[in-house]
């Protein structure tokens, strides 16, 4: 996560397993507490070239979303976020919170629709990681396919930085874990 001289951010993400891989930039600024998305690029890689993309125009009753080679408008409500910023947002809800162990729902523009992603809370874990076994917040998200599961851990200490993620789709997990990071300036480390 970056910002410019204009108050804008960019999160990016990317990743490579054998000869298929991803990036995505997801492009905000911050108004009080919430992120104000203005866009979201996909682009996978080897294998699986893949491209989304998600433009928000201050004003407009639209989302621009372009999926499978083909755009959609989207309708607009406040508050929806892009798959990336989303993750932002989730962060800062936590961080002013005063009990960040409740469920929550967040409005998401995906593909070729508006999605509500519901985290339920699911308890406090200790997990080991690669920088040390660190306290987190495990939250579930619910989804409609039985046969799809998605998990999430972050960090309280480390302003609730997410530490692992999971996802379960077709029989298939997807791990993701934190082996480094800084914040405000400093290397993550556990106490």
């Amino acid at each position: 996560l970056q910002s410019d001289a204009k108050g804008n951010y960019t999160l990016t993400n990317g990743g490579k397993i054998l000869v298929a891989g991803f990036h995505e930039v997801s492009v905000f600024r911050l108004q009080d507490d919430r992120i104000a998305p203005k866009s979201y690029v996909y682009q996978g890689t080897g294998l699986i070239n893949r491209r989304r993309e998600v433009h928000f125009t201050p004003g407009a009753d639209t989302i621009r979303s372009f999926y499978k080679d083909k755009w959609y408008e989207l309708p607009y409500t406040d508050g929806t976020l892009d798959r990336m910023s989303q993750q932002e947002q989730l962060r800062l809800s936590l961080l002013n919170d005063p009990s960040p162990r409740d469920d929550i729902t967040i409005r998401v523009a995906d593909g070729k629709r508006i999605k509500d992603y519901q985290l339920v809370f699911v308890g406090e874990d200790t997990l080991q990681t690669p920088l040390g076994k660190v306290k987190t917040l495990h939250f579930e998200r619910v989804h409609d396919d039985p046969d799809r599961k998605s998990d999430t851990w972050v960090a309280p200490g480390w302003d609730y930085m997410m530490v692992k993620t999971v996802h379960i789709e077709d029989g298939k997990p997807v791990e993701v874990n934190l082996k480094k990071a800084t914040l405000n300036g400093q290397p993550l480390k556990a106490s």
